[in-house]
């Protein structure tokens, strides 16, 4: 078998451009959908309140989502091929408390950055490890992986806060990208959900992110390397999350075990209300991206407004909910259809 990843007939393995989540047919439905609900936030944000059309509003909304945003990235190729990483924040969580530690051993700071980013490697790694060749379920996994990251990170910094980070991004959380009114995470985020659209939409390996998604089975006797696609998935995820950290880190100027606890939920809230299918082989980086916009907008206005984050939590778990219900009620629909109809044939071949 060959070790390249094929260039594949897309009707071979049904992947036309409105199966994948590309098409324009998916752009009119759901990415309109969420086109709409970014300019209502505009809308809505601007009537109610005189706050929200600032620039210090469009900074505070990328300090405060452009970190799940680059998260979501590796998150949304993982779960296109029909798996999930539920450890992303504890792998930043990690991240941040091995570069809180390094950097209070005075580690020169690019070299901590180095080794930060090769535990997230090691982690996202065993991830891959155990889902492509033990064969467990990724959602058992990745709970198992959360679970023990986050203890490692109580055990390198225990409940010590590490502040006061030296080096050339220590202002990264409280200055703008030079000439606009944007964070840096947010603009990192833009050049990542770039590099990640292309190669989910325009290469031979995104094709095979897709065909995994939809049946793993034909995908591998059509000459893909299924395990070795899902295991640099995973490894990318842990250095994109690692990387994460490090901006956290420098966002924050704070290190903590327990950084950004929770909101992995939140990360696959966006992917999943980006149009990226919970059972793999749909999806697009348009719909992420315009996801993480309507969300992180309408997030801005529940602060700007003084909602308490429980309440804020309430909204994640309802669009959480509805991201998985929504899409697949046509889906539904076709199956109860389909039952219906064999219970009438069955009926009338009895009598």
């Amino acid at each position: 078998m060959s070790t390249d990843v094929p260039v594949l007939d897309d009707q071979e393995l049904g992947l036309a451009g409105a199966r994948t989540g590309f098409g324009f047919r998916s752009l009119v439905r759901w990415e309109g959908m969420l086109g709409l609900l970014f300019i209502f936030d505009l809308f809505y944000g601007g009537f109610s309140t005189s706050q929200f059309f600032t620039k210090d509003t469009i900074f505070f909304a990328g300090i405060n989502f452009g970190l799940i945003a680059i998260m979501a990235l590796p998150e949304m190729l993982i779960i296109t091929t029909g798996e999930i990483d539920l450890s992303v924040a504890a792998m930043l969580g990690l991240a941040c408390a091995t570069f809180g530690y390094l950097f209070e051993h005075h580690v020169e700071v690019f070299l901590a950055m180095l080794i930060t980013l090769c535990v997230g490697a090691i982690g996202g790694a065993l991830n891959g490890f155990l889902v492509t060749r033990l064969g467990l379920p990724s959602i058992a996994v990745t709970i198992g992986t959360l679970t023990m990251f986050r203890g490692l990170a109580e055990v390198i910094l225990g409940t010590n806060e590490i502040t006061n980070f030296g080096g050339p991004w220590t202002d990264i959380g409280t200055n703008t990208i030079p000439g606009t009114p944007f964070a840096w995470a947010f603009g990192i985020f833009v050049v990542l959900a770039v590099i990640y659209g292309v190669l989910l939409h325009f290469t031979a390996l995104g094709r095979s992110i897709f065909a995994i998604g939809l049946q793993q089975e034909a995908a591998f006797f059509s000459g893909i390397r299924v395990k070795r696609i899902k295991f640099l998935l995973y490894l990318t995820s842990g250095v994109v999350c690692a990387f994460a950290g490090i901006l956290y880190t420098y966002q924050t100027n704070t290190a903590r075990y327990d950084a950004a606890s929770g909101l992995e939920l939140n990360v696959i809230a966006i992917v999943l209300f980006g149009g990226v299918s919970i059972f793999g082989g749909r999806g697009s980086a348009v719909g992420v991206f315009l996801s993480v916009i309507a969300v992180g907008t309408f997030d801005q206005i529940l602060t700007i407004k003084n909602v308490s984050s429980e309440d804020q939590s309430i909204v994640f778990g309802l669009l959480l909910l509805a991201s998985v219900v929504i899409p697949n009620i046509p889906r539904g629909y076709h199956l109860v259809r389909q039952r219906l109809n064999s219970a009438s044939l069955s009926k009338r071949a009895n009598s």
